[in-house]
């Protein structure tokens, strides 16, 4: 299996804010945005795989600003790092101005996908290969996530979190 870069698993989709999507304040509803990112992210899951893929946990979402009726958005999404049958996909949220046309991020997510066969099991992944300094630095942030997440589901022990240990030595 040859590992691949993120960016072969870039997924961009683009859409707009309408009515039907807004809340009260006229701001696009929390779960349609997560809706978007999980489709974004699955797609991107799906690029690197070339499998099946499921959601296997939304391991992180700031809703940092609102995003408007009628904005412009755009979800980005890549494989940040794969581990033996699952992958962690960063996903970036931008609106554009309306006027100008400048974009701004909005959100951020982490997504978890597992690779699955046709029968549902589990299967391997590629491994990713970081080329630029942001795709790095997610890449080498990732095993610190994997490590804290099974550490609280008590699935490690805190002696095994080696990468968690390193940041207070």
């Amino acid at each position: 299996m040859k590992a691949k870069t993120p960016e072969q698993s870039r997924t961009i989709m683009t859409d707009m804010v309408l009515p039907g999507e807004t809340n009260p304040l006229n701001n696009l509803f929390g779960g349609e945005l997560l809706a978007r990112m999980d489709r974004a992210a699955s797609i991107s899951a799906r690029r690197h795989s070339r499998r099946i893929v499921v959601t296997a946990s939304v391991n992180h979402v700031a809703f940092n600003r609102a995003v408007p009726l009628g904005s412009v958005v755009t979800v980005e999404a890549k494989v940040s790092r794969a581990f033996k049958t699952s992958m962690e996909v960063f996903i970036d949220v931008w609106i554009e101005d309306r006027e100008s046309g400048d974009r701004t991020k909005a959100n951020e997510g982490i997504y978890t996908f597992v690779a699955v066969d046709e029968t549902a099991r589990p299967i391997a992944v590629p491994e990713v290969i970081p080329e630029t300094d942001l795709e790095k630095e997610r890449f080498d942030a990732a095993l610190r996530r994997k490590q804290l997440s099974l550490l609280l589901a008590g699935k490690i022990k805190p002696s095994q979190a080696t990468e968690l240990k390193a940041l207070f030595e």
